[in-house]
């Protein structure tokens, strides 16, 4: 039985490749260029992308499970749409979909609502899925490094109510096992939502506090100007993207990504090892220096 992975060649998806085929799985890769694709030994690659119906029918043959995600792009609602049904017409059972935390809260942040659409279309055309809601990717503090090493400055402006920060590989890692428990069962399964998080929930000071410790120097938040944080996206970023992104900062910011009850035991359980923390980030960040 096959898994088709979407997004194989992204930051989180590329870990889910990596982790299936370390547990022997059969993986089909969906990819604009085969020749660019630096991907295991073993996958499958399937040249296509999901606005394409006839590369995508090609793609979902002899495939039971489908690992869906996104990129934040204008058409990404739609993406997911074409993806789904064509996936309900070729007989794909089970679905592990890469959504967002908060999906249901963050409702004017566009990628946001997308995503919670999406989880509603999966859930009424009765997949066999687990909807993923990861928190605040970790990973991307590696863009910020120069401003923090060079200038002494936490410059995101996520505010004081706290993310629940995940590291990819463990995003990654969690995909991929729930990958396998759908496509091991030969009936269909309950949908399940899960939050992915972190194993500490942190504001913007306690990001600061952190890389002062790790660094050895005073650190400092640069504050939560959201209008000058969109003005500095829009150097390298579309301009939509940038207004997406301030959105969702003000909704860090008044809000936050604030964890469940039981998300971080459950995640532990699930891999059965601790969750990376923001400071074994900070400290692998510092050390590539």
């Amino acid at each position: 039985m096959t898994i088709l992975v979407t997004g194989a060649t992204g930051t989180v998806g590329n870990q889910v490749v990596e982790q299936l085929v370390k547990r022997g799985t059969n993986v089909r890769a969906l990819v604009r260029d085969t020749t660019k694709a630096n991907l295991p030994a073993g996958v499958t690659l399937a040249q296509g992308d999901l606005l394409n119906p006839d590369s995508l029918r090609s793609a979902f043959e002899g495939v039971s499970t489908l690992f869906l995600l996104n990129a934040v792009v204008p058409d990404e609602f739609t993406q997911a749409l074409i993806a789904l049904n064509l996936a309900k017409d070729a007989g794909v059972k089970h679905v592990v979909y890469l959504s967002v935390i908060h999906s249901d809260v963050y409702v004017n942040v566009p990628h946001f609502a997308g995503k919670f659409g999406v989880e509603r279309m999966i859930e009424q055309m009765g997949f066999s899925a687990t909807i993923l809601r990861p928190a605040y990717f970790m990973n991307n503090e590696w863009t910020i490094k120069d401003v923090v090493l060079g200038y002494g400055v936490y410059p995101m402006p996520i505010g004081n109510k706290g993310l629940a920060m995940i590291d990819a590989r463990d995003i990654g890692e969690i995909a991929a096992l729930e990958l396998l428990r759908r496509n091991g069962s030969n009936e269909a399964l309950p949908l399940e939502r899960i939050n992915l998080v972190g194993p500490d929930t942190l504001t913007a000071t306690d990001a600061a506090n952190i890389w002062t410790e790790v660094l050895g120097r005073p650190i400092v938040h640069g504050g939560d100007d959201t209008n000058s944080f969109e003005q500095n996206l829009r150097n390298f970023m579309p301009h939509w993207m940038a207004y997406d992104m301030r959105l969702m900062s003000e909704r860090f910011i008044s809000d936050g990504m604030i964890p469940n009850a039981g998300d971080v035991e459950r995640l532990t359980t699930l891999l059965g090892r601790p969750l990376r923390s923001y400071r074994e980030l900070a400290t692998e960040i510092a050390n590539a220096v």
